[in-house]
């Protein structure tokens, strides 16, 4: 079965049948059409398919007597043709002195015998004045069981049972003629197709040079089959996606691991000194930051897990949550925090966790922003917005393009990782949303959030 796993050879077998088919269908149609007139021929040929049958019958039927003489006996199956077909007259000959056999139609052999001298091989003829219409005969030098004889037929008549048996002598009979012919079509195939598939070889060794060292190689096109290129161009497409969402991770890990280092030799300076003053609250702040940047690691993670974001969610409900769970840290940093939600719900699509995370960083990061004594406030829509507004120092406009970029911070001075806009950024995409921002009125950031909408359930 490996071998025809190949389309060469798959193809090339294919060939063949269609060219053995093709053949026998032609000889079928040709048959019908010349009965019909349509091509050169007569009403006779219609009678074609039953002269195999009776030939081989009549064959069948040369007995060998006890006294040596070969006699034309018809057996059972010859003898119910001939009662359904009165105008059927057969007749065998010894080829080489042409006397008849005896059991031989007399008329029929009268007939035949006035060509004299004549020995015929094959031959297709009508009798002269017969009253049978489109009645014809053949006479056929053939090979028996008691050696070489010239069997004559004539008046048969063909029926649909003669038909199989016509259609697999002509093609048993006739196809030895083309099998070279055959033959020589299928080995070109064999050898255009396998050339035409060079070139799959080809990207077959490129493709087993790429991995993760790699992935900026591309697949060539060159000499490819046009019917192959698209092909070709999705998978160096893919390639290209790959390869730069591997860039992307490395640069990720890369900025995360530095991320790390700085509030871990803290820690570590921390602990070698614990006597000092404030010990314990400066070890929880170090531990929050911390905690902090593992936490929207753990997000950006989620989110490359392509967590399922189709769960129906309340809006409202989520950005009213996360203002509750951030009242006692704007107070304790003496900020104020407030919130107006519409009263009914706004159903979005998505994930619990990643709209949570959404709104929280926002929060934070309007909170670190917002001077002491300010509020920040967070509106939810019916059309399905969230804006989380501060009135701090907001965001230059050179840098609004360089905020939602990983581990981008304005200033060292200030805690934080810098993930968090990043992340924010992709959740978004990952629920068919987006955010912008805004310059709040009188000074500070609006971030405002668009999700997609669906039909609250009633």
């Amino acid at each position: 079965m490996s071998a025809f796993r190949s389309v060469a050879a798959r193809l090339s077998v294919y060939v063949v049948i269609a060219q053995v088919v093709g053949y026998i269908a032609t000889h079928v149609f040709v048959h019908i059409f010349s009965a019909f007139g349509i091509v050169p021929g007569g009403p006779e040929f219609w009678n074609d398919p039953a002269f195999p049958n009776i030939h081989s019958l009549t064959a069948a039927s040369v007995t060998r007597f006890p006294d040596g003489i070969l006699r034309l006996d018809p057996t059972p199956e010859l003898r119910a043709f001939i009662e359904r077909t009165p105008t059927l007259r057969l007749a065998v000959f010894d080829p080489k002195t042409m006397s008849e056999l005896p059991g031989s139609s007399p008329d029929l052999v009268s007939r035949i015998k006035n060509n004299e001298g004549v020995r015929p091989i094959s031959l297709s003829y009508r009798l002269e004045g017969d009253q049978g219409g489109d009645l014809k005969g053949a006479m056929v030098l053939s090979n028996t069981r008691h050696g070489r004889l010239e069997i004559a037929t004539y008046g048969y008549v063909s029926s649909w049972s003669d038909l199989p048996y016509w259609m697999y002598m002509a093609g048993a009979g006739d196809i030895q003629y083309h099998l070279f012919e055959i033959l020589v079509v299928a080995i070109i195939g064999w050898v255009t197709l396998k050339r035409g598939l060079a070139p799959l070889d080809s990207l077959v060794r490129q493709a087993e040079l790429i991995d993760l060292v790699s992935l900026d190689r591309r697949l060539s096109v060159r000499g490819a089959p046009s019917e192959i290129r698209p092909l070709v161009a999705s998978m160096n497409d893919a390639l290209e996606r790959l390869d730069d969402d591997v860039k992307r991770q490395r640069r990720f890990l890369a900025n995360a691991a530095h991320e790390l280092r700085t509030p871990v030799a803290i820690l570590t300076e921390r602990l070698d000194h614990p006597d000092e003053v404030g010990f314990v609250s400066d070890l929880k702040r170090d531990a929050r930051r911390i905690r902090s940047i593992v936490e929207q690691l753990l997000a950006s993670a989620r989110l490359r897990s392509r967590r399922d974001v189709s769960t129906t969610i309340d809006l409202a409900e989520v950005a009213q949550a996360a203002v509750d769970d951030h009242v006692l840290l704007a107070l304790k940093n003496r900020r104020n925090l407030a919130a107006e939600v519409t009263p009914k719900p706004v159903v979005v699509a998505g994930d619990r966790q990643a709209l949570e995370s959404i709104i929280g960083n926002l929060i934070d990061n309007a909170l670190r922003a917002e001077p002491e004594g300010g509020t920040v406030l967070v509106r939810v829509g019916a059309d399905a917005t969230v804006a989380v507004i501060d009135h701090g120092e907001g965001v230059a406009e050179s840098d609004r393009n360089l905020i939602f970029e990983p581990f981008w911070r304005k200033t060292d001075a200030k805690p934080g990782a810098g993930l968090g806009l990043a992340i924010v950024k992709e959740l978004m995409e990952a629920h068919d949303g987006r955010i912008s921002l805004e310059e709040t009125p009188g000074g500070g950031a609006t971030f405002k959030l668009l999700f997609q909408t669906i039909r609250a359930p009633r």
